[in-house]
């Protein structure tokens, strides 16, 4: 059943954790877009920002775009959008990089610590107009 309205765009290039953001969001009751650049992740959120209900993504990306560049993106694009950071290292950076009301997740993470952080910060966003 296909729900756009829960659907969330994924930023990582390390395809082991696109594999499991991806199943765990799908398990969670969320459709998922998966790009491996914060360039490609940019584009999709300017051509149609509304169809998103989150970002997810990761710190460091293997192109010019690093996750927090993506995040003020979004934000610029949809000021209402929740996002949710991963990293491995780089955590000390997110109180000055980071979006408000966004949330950091260390790597390695649960699977249900991603579902978790989507689903606490769509309960505090206002539904999407339309």
């Amino acid at each position: 059943m296909d729900n756009p309205a829960l659907l969330i765009l994924v930023v990582e290039d390390d395809f082991l954790i696109q594999e499991l953001v991806g199943s765990a969001l799908t398990e969670g009751g969320f459709q998922t877009e998966i790009t491996a650049s914060g360039e490609e992740a940019v584009n999709l959120l300017q051509g149609d920002a509304t169809k998103y209900r989150a970002l997810l993504t990761d710190i460091h990306l293997s192109g010019k775009l690093a996750g927090w560049d993506v995040a003020r993106r979004a934000r610029e694009i949809n000021p209402e959008m929740p996002v949710v950071y991963t990293t491995g290292a780089g955590a000390d950076q997110w109180p000055s990089h980071g979006v408000p009301n966004s949330v950091l997740l260390n790597k390695p993470f649960a699977p249900a610590q991603v579902v978790t952080a989507i689903s606490q910060l769509l309960n505090q966003a206002p539904p999407p107009e339309g």
